[in-house]
């Protein structure tokens, strides 16, 4: 498993606004912390380096429950796992056999998780900034107030108040976009979707 794509995973453009009437991303991200307690979705990421080249391409699935529980599994072509049960957040690099586990207030305190799993007081770990529509998507760019979240901006799209993409920069100018279908708001998700117990024989690394 490579760095680029362990790094992408935890870690998961500002122009100006021409009328006042246009849609506005700040809002729209701020009614999907309102509206949306829990989430589910099919999604595709790629990852391209500074030259956008392509470097990694993988489809997966995720589930979202509010507050900061979040699962996301990855399946083709690297099989690894991200699962938050609120307290802690476990990775499992399934090839590796390695289980890192991290506190969730350090994982969401400045990461692009923080945007989702969140909640309404994110603009207290990023500046948020609404960009012009594209493709028909509201947007809204999100920089992070500290200098060591490990990326530089996160601009989630969406398309008539669902969640549609997100694109990520990180601190090496590579980037990572993350396109969601088969969207599901508030479907009936049982909690132990969001637990996670270490099998057997797997290395565990904690912090």
């Amino acid at each position: 498993m490579s760095k680029v794509f362990t790094k992408t995973l935890l870690a998961l453009c500002s122009w100006s606004v021409m009328t006042a009437a246009m849609a506005d991303g700040v809002d729209d991200l701020k009614q999907f912390y309102q509206s949306t307690q829990a989430m589910r979705a099919n999604f595709m990421q790629t990852v391209f380096d500074q030259k956008g080249r392509k470097l990694q391409e993988v489809n997966g699935t995720m589930l979202l429950q509010r507050p900061n529980k979040f699962r996301w599994d990855y399946q083709k072509p690297y099989e690894q796992q991200i699962i938050s049960d609120g307290r802690q957040v476990f990775l499992f690099d399934i090839d590796l056999q390695q289980v890192t586990v991290r506190t969730v207030d350090k994982v969401l305190g400045t990461s692009p998780a923080a945007l989702l799993a969140g909640g309404p007081n994110v603009e207290e770990s990023f500046r948020l900034t609404r960009l012009l529509d594209f493709e028909g998507m509201q947007r809204v760019q999100a920089k992070p107030k500290q200098k060591d979240s490990g990326f530089q901006v996160v601009i989630i799209s969406f398309d008539h108040n669902k969640l549609a993409e997100m694109r990520l920069v990180d601190a090496f100018g590579q980037s990572t976009h993350i396109v969601f279908s088969n969207v599901e708001v508030n479907p009936g998700l049982n909690s132990n979707q969001f637990l996670f117990s270490v099998p057997k024989g797997v290395d565990v690394v904690g912090e």
